[in-house]
């Protein structure tokens, strides 16, 4: 009698957990399925896939939700996720929102070639015809401000481009030169090469502790999970495409594309920014550009879109509907 007993309830153990495994399968073979259809089909609202570019390389993107669609461009060394913030305020508000892994970083391939700005510019291109996007709203952090402002310049036209968004964003160039006396050394940059080399792991873990978020300010409140998420995107990308990426940033000269910008741009920059100094930045592109309004932040750092995310997304907001 006991055996039998016990024989049911191995059995009922047994269906138990077949059900349970079908019910956590389930919503993982949905999301792979919905992963497919988004790169095959390019519909909004499904939530992530990849595009093959032309030379191969895979970059994964987030596509949720309907309407109008805002496209954000992360700065090095990070990923799409560094925009979970703005991506949930604004789908929220009714928009599409699309987020890709610049290639090298992320998800995306860890490319050993095309890491500057013109290919990464050619990515978003690639993406955004994938996608079939019209009337769209370009935002870019740091280094993402400058593939942004490439790409606007280059590949923005047709109606592709309604308006867009520099954050503590890199251009008109970093680098000082003859032409640009107010830049940041090459040394600076040699400096982030040579630590990146020898120990990239600890390396991004000083950058987020330290002046990215402005966390190494007397009486800044620091968040151990900000810089964990930080260190998390950064070491998911490759190294090679990193080191490449720091050339990118810091040298390419974005004069002509803020000029030939024809689109309303908000140029977005806090005054305590340590990573991009404001001065020859932000109050430099504002100039270039055509359509350009230049918002200030008294005291805000360079990550000041997750430090004060309430903030920076009311403004994108208002801009958004001007």
């Amino acid at each position: 009698m006991s055996q039998s007993i016990n024989a049911t309830r191995r059995g009922m153990m047994t269906a138990g957990l077949g059900v349970a495994a079908v019910a956590a399968i389930l919503p993982l073979s949905q999301s792979a399925s919905a992963a497919s259809k988004t790169s095959s089909n390019g519909k909004g609202g499904v939530g992530s896939g990849t595009i093959t570019t032309k030379d191969g390389t895979q970059i994964f993107f987030k596509d949720w939700g309907t309407g109008q669609p805002i496209v954000f461009h992360h700065g090095w060394p990070l990923s799409s996720d560094d925009w979970d913030a703005q991506m949930m305020f604004f789908l929220e508000k009714g928009y599409r929102v699309i987020a890709h892994d610049r290639r090298g970083h992320g998800r995306s391939s860890q490319t050993d070639s095309g890491n500057e700005m013109n290919t990464y510019a050619a990515d978003v291109a690639e993406l955004a015809k994938h996608l079939d996007l019209k009337d769209a709203i370009h935002v870019g952090h740091s280094t993402g401000g400058g593939e942004v402002a490439r790409y606007v310049a280059k590949h923005g036209g047709n109606g592709r481009v309604a308006k867009a968004v520099l954050i503590g964003a890199v251009p008109p160039i970093m680098l000082k030169t003859d032409k640009n006396p107010g830049g940041l050394p090459l040394e600076v940059f040699d400096g982030f090469r040579s630590a990146l080399v020898a120990n990239r792991a600890q390396f991004f873990r000083e950058i987020p502790a330290g002046p990215f978020y402005g966390f190494n300010r007397p009486g800044a409140k620091v968040s151990e999970g900000v810089v964990d998420n930080w260190w998390r995107q950064g070491m998911m990308g490759g190294a090679k495409a990193h080191y490449d990426c720091i050339m990118a940033f810091s040298e390419t000269d974005f004069t002509d594309d803020l000029k030939t910008i024809d689109v309303p741009v908000l140029v977005m920059h806090g005054d305590d920014d340590q990573i991009v100094p404001i001065a020859d930045s932000a109050l430099l592109s504002s100039k270039l550009l055509k359509k350009g309004t230049l918002k200030i932040y008294n005291g805000l750092p360079h990550g000041m879109a997750t430090t004060h995310a309430d903030v920076i997304n009311a403004d994108l907001l208002a801009f958004f509907q001007s």
